[in-house]
This record gives structure tokens, C-alpha cells and sequence, in this order.
């Protein structure tokens, strides 16, 4: 599949239009009178999400990944009003979703939008294109007389024909419903679409032109998505930004090239291992993780990874880390560049490369002043200064 997100063109801006502050969603099981007396007359309760923290900019796409039952679409259904808070706060353009000042729930609808992941399940057998895009029209209030001519050009922007407009969902392919679903979710003219999984149920040459679609609206209208998949390679083509998620909590995130060059969370690096790959070196280097996924009902004490990772230490059975930014090589070409000034064309690859290339060669050599140059005029600040885009919830790297 080829690469179609430039990840350096991520769009920068100061306030974040959607922002989620120690979200968590908890859903109580039902049980029977007996099952609740054998578990002490205790609510038993399924930590969905269970205290998240992320921002979204304008125009970009994070990229929300993690195993089956993790929380991810849980979280997403939150962020876009289905679901209400057990605790914490969600904010759409500043404003709450939730109590006091919060942003009315017609506006929310038009603003904010969904495509789920199931496309036969999604659309109303019952209801006409015609009808099911009209729902959304007139939502945003859309006079009747004009909804067909706006439905007309949706469903030629998500690639599907004016003769269509009369048909049912069970008439079309499992891809023509997935562009139903877009066009549903544009119909509001959102700022923000929450993508549930929606190459789950395709085929992969479908999944290619539903990506390619995706990218081309969020140019054409400059939309936001948090795309969720379980797919990291799909993730690596559609994401600005990749947040990692494991029983309900986010454990690493990062731009999406540092996080695949430089994982540094043992679950992160696990799941990077496992992307199929023709190299058999990298299969080689297959990290297998130890036992299943706890259950979110009652997840480990301490780190909820530690009962599966192989750099665990005691500490991590005893305390919860943090989600904390780390301190991380910079990847520039300071060293680089100023080596190549002084006339040595062999130093190459990053400023960190660099200076251990220089160390290596003084330690086996013996000390020039060409390396004395480098090493005292390379500006530390570049090689290893905080990132506070790189975040990861691991005692490894808190200090």
C-alpha cells in the first residue's frame, strides 16, 4: 500500500479543537440478585476508558490504535457526545460537553460526526439513500426542496452516481456502504469525524480507496479525524499522530514517525513487531507477549502492563506510572552539517549517529581536534532537550 500521509505537513496550531481531560467511561454489569450476593452485593464494573488525556488539532488525524477491547471505540464514541462521562471532562473547541456551559447537542451533532466500523449494521435497511443522507440534511437545516441536489453531489464526492439515491443498503457492496457512511457524516459539514474502525469489514483493495478518500476530504475541508484502527499499518499512512492504548488507558504517544522509528513503551515496540513483514530479520525479531489482556473489570494493580512485559521490575507491580513526556535523542543535523564544515565528509546520518560515530572513534583512536570541535560545539540542547510531543506511560523512562 503506498504512503500517502506526508506526516511533515501536519498543521500546526496553538488550541486544540478537541481535548479530553482524565476521561474515563465505566459501564456497570448487570448481574442477578445471586451474582451480586457471591460478589459481596459489589457492582462489578468494566473500566472502558478509564482515565485519558489527549488533544486533537485542527486539520489533523490522530491515529488511536490498540488490541480489541482496549477502549478505543468507547473513547471515541465519548469524544463525539454517545457516550457520557463517568468522570472527567471532554471539550470541543474549548466548550464541555457536559454540565455547566456545555455546547448545545444539535450544534455538537453538526460539528461532530461519526463513521462506524460496521458498514451492513450502520445504515437503516429500511431507509433509501435518499432518506438516510436526508436525516443528516436536515439536521443542519437544509431547506426539503434542495436535500436531493446536496445529496446528488455527496454521493459524487465519495464516488458513487445520482442513480443510486433510490437504492437500499443490502443493494450495495460492503465499500458502497462505507461512502454511504461518509457521505452521511459530511452531510452536517463537520469539523470533526471520528473514524471507528472503518476498513475492518473491507477488502483490501477497498481499504486503499477508502483511505485515499478520507485524505482527499480532509484536504478538500479541512477536517479533523481521530481514526481508530488495530491496524498499525494503516494507522502509518492516515496519522499526524499515534496514541497507543492498552486496557483503557493511553500508554504512548507520539508523532507518527518518532513512534515508529523510536517506540519506547514495551507494549508500543510489541505491536510494531508484530506488522508482517517479507524482512526476515524483523521476523526474527518478533517480540511475543507472555499471557492474555487482563480484564478491564479488575485490572493489575500498579502498571496494567506489567503481568505480560518482559522489562518489568517491582516497582511496576506496586505504582501506576504516569503518562509523562520523555527525554529522547532530537533527530537534526547539527553535528552533521558542522562536521562536514571542518572538512570531515564521513560523519552522516543524525546529530546523535553523529556524535557516537565521533566518541566511538576517539575511544579506539585516540582524540583529534577535529572530534574535540565537535563534541564541545554540537549544541546538547538539539541532541537532548525534552519532547513533549513523545509521551509515555512506562517507569523505564520517568525519572
Amino acid at each position: 500500500m503506498p504512503r500517502a500521509t506526508n506526516h511533515q505537513e501536519a498543521p500546526v496550531h496553538d488550541k486544540p479543537l478537541v481535548a479530553t481531560e482524565n476521561l474515563k467511561k465505566h459501564f456497570t454489569i448487570e448481574e442477578s440478585l445471586l451474582a451480586r450476593y457471591l460478589a459481596g452485593a459489589k457492582d462489578r464494573v468494566v473500566r472502558a476508558v478509564d482515565g485519558v488525556s489527549i488533544e486533537i488539532l485542527p486539520g489533523e488525524t490522530l491515529g488511536l490504535v490498540g488490541e480489541s477491547g482496549c477502549g478505543k471505540s468507547t473513547l471515541g464514541r465519548a469524544i463525539v457526545g454517545l457516550y457520557e462521562p463517568t468522570e472527567g471532562d471532554v471539550r470541543f473547541q474549548g466548550k464541555p460537553l457536559w454540565g455547566q456551559g456545555s455546547i448545545p447537542k444539535t450544534a455538537l451533532r453538526r460539528q461532530a460526526q461519526i463513521i462506524f466500523q460496521n458498514p451492513y449494521s450502520s445504515l437503516n435497511p429500511r431507509h433509501t439513500v435518499r432518506q438516510i443522507i436526508g436525516v443528516a440534511l436536515a439536521a443542519r437545516g437544509v431547506h426539503p426542496q434542495d436535500r436531493e441536489a446536496e445529496t446528488i453531489g455527496l454521493l459524487r464526492r465519495v464516488g458513487l452516481g445520482e442513480d443510486h439515491i433510490d437504492r437500499y443498503p443490502h443493494q450495495f457492496s460492503g465499500g458502497q456502504r462505507q461512502r454511504i457512511g461518509v457521505a452521511r457524516a459530511l452531510a452536517t459539514n463537520p469539523k470533526f469525524i471520528v473514524a471507528d474502525e472503518p476498513l475492518s469489514s473491507l477488502d483490501v483493495s477497498v481499504q486503499a480507496q477508502i483511505i485515499n478518500l478520507l485524505q482527499e476530504l480532509q484536504e478538500e475541508y479541512g477536517l479533523t479525524y481521530l481514526f481508530i484502527t488495530h491496524d498499525l499499518r494503516v494507522a502509518y499512512h492516515m496519522s499526524h499522530r499515534i496514541a497507543v492504548m492498552y486496557l483503557g488507558q493511553v500508554v504512548e504517544s507520539a508523532d507518527t514517525d518518532m513512534l515508529y522509528k523510536n517506540p519506547l513503551h514495551p507494549y508500543t515496540q510489541a505491536l510494531l513487531s508484530a506488522i508482517p513483514s517479507v524482512d526476515a530479520s524483523r521476523r526474527a525479531n518478533r517480540i511475543l507477549l507472555e499471557g492474555t489482556v487482563p480484564t478491564p473489570i479488575n485490572p493489575p494493580k500498579g502498571c496494567r502492563f506489567h503481568p505480560r512485559c518482559r522489562h518489568r521490575m517491582p516497582v511496576c507491580e506496586e505504582e501506576a506510572p504516569k503518562l509523562v513526556p520523555v527525554q529522547t535523542p532530537i533527530q537534526t543535523g547539527v553535528a552533521q552539517r558542522r562536521a562536514r564544515r571542518m572538512g570531515d565528509e564521513s560523519v552522516n546520518g543524525s546529530a546523535t549517529e553523529a556524535v557516537n560515530e565521533v566518541v566511538n572513534c576517539r575511544i579506539n583512536n585516540g582524540a583529534n581536534d577535529m572530534m574535540e570541535n565537535v563534541v564541545r560545539r554540537t549544541e546538547r540542547t538539539n541532541i537532548n532537550r525534552m519532547n513533549a510531543q513523545h509521551l509515555v506511560r512506562c517507569h523505564l523512562h520517568i525519572r
